[in-house]
């Protein structure tokens, strides 16, 4: 579990398609520089978001460290387009007694986001982004939460129909992201409010009541159920 709240900045070494190491797995992975600020008490099989995305420390130093990137995790997020020297967004898992900075972050990027319009506002940078599956706009809400490439921003226009929103970044926020180094065109991982989706889950599952029509009605068709039977017995 992560807050959304960036520890701090680090950079790209390598980018392995194939990386045939022990720590390595013969998969895809990423190693990482610059992490000095958040490795002083890291150990192998430790949890690290990278933009994001929650993924295992296999390898370490005092500065460095690698992580494996399954095909799923390379399909769904931008990690596959990473180059040497590219800054990326580190944020260590969640330790228990910590003060909660941000919003629930999993770590499991839904999609990625392509930004399509930035706009300087005083000291601050509106950016309009559009989802690669329209499917989660239903979770994305104004004032809502959203984590753009690890990041805990809140929601501030959406458009359903077009599959865009837009977020409001501070000057503060500027200096500790990355989001300030990308350009239009660009794209972003983007993971919405997991809350949004148990809520969904269990009110979708009520609603639809038993999965047979041999365990009864649903829960909606035993509502109208009573409501004909208490009007007929009037």
């Amino acid at each position: 579990m992560f807050t959304g709240i960036v520890e701090c900045m680090g950079s790209v070494v390598e980018f392995a398609a194939l990386d045939t190491t022990a720590a390595g797995g013969n998969g895809a992975s990423l190693t990482i520089s610059g992490a000095k600020q958040i490795l002083g008490d890291c150990h192998l099989g430790d949890s690290i978001a990278i933009n994001g995305t929650c993924l295992t420390v296999t390898e370490f130093t005092d500065d460095t460290f690698k992580v494996g990137v399954a095909p799923e995790t390379l399909s769904r997020t931008n990690l596959g387009q990473l180059v040497k020297g590219a800054p990326v967004n580190l944020e260590r898992a969640l330790a228990a007694g910590h003060r909660f900075g941000g919003h629930f972050v999993q770590g499991h990027i839904d999609a990625t986001a392509e930004i399509v319009e930035i706009t300087p506002d005083a000291n601050s940078v509106w950016y309009k982004l559009r989802v690669s599956d329209p499917k989660l706009m239903p979770y994305i809400i104004p004032k809502g939460f959203i984590a753009m490439d690890g990041t805990s921003l809140t929601v501030c226009d959406v458009s359903d129909d077009q599959a865009w929103f837009t977020i409001m970044m501070i000057a503060y926020t500027q200096t500790h992201v990355i989001m300030p180094t990308k350009k239009v065109g660009d794209l972003v991982n983007v993971e919405v409010d997991m809350l949004g989706k148990y809520v969904e889950k269990v009110a979708t599952s009520i609603l639809r009541g038993p999965s047979s029509e041999a365990e009864g009605s649903s829960y909606i068709e035993k509502i109208v159920q009573r409501v004909i039977e208490k009007n007929a017995g009037k």
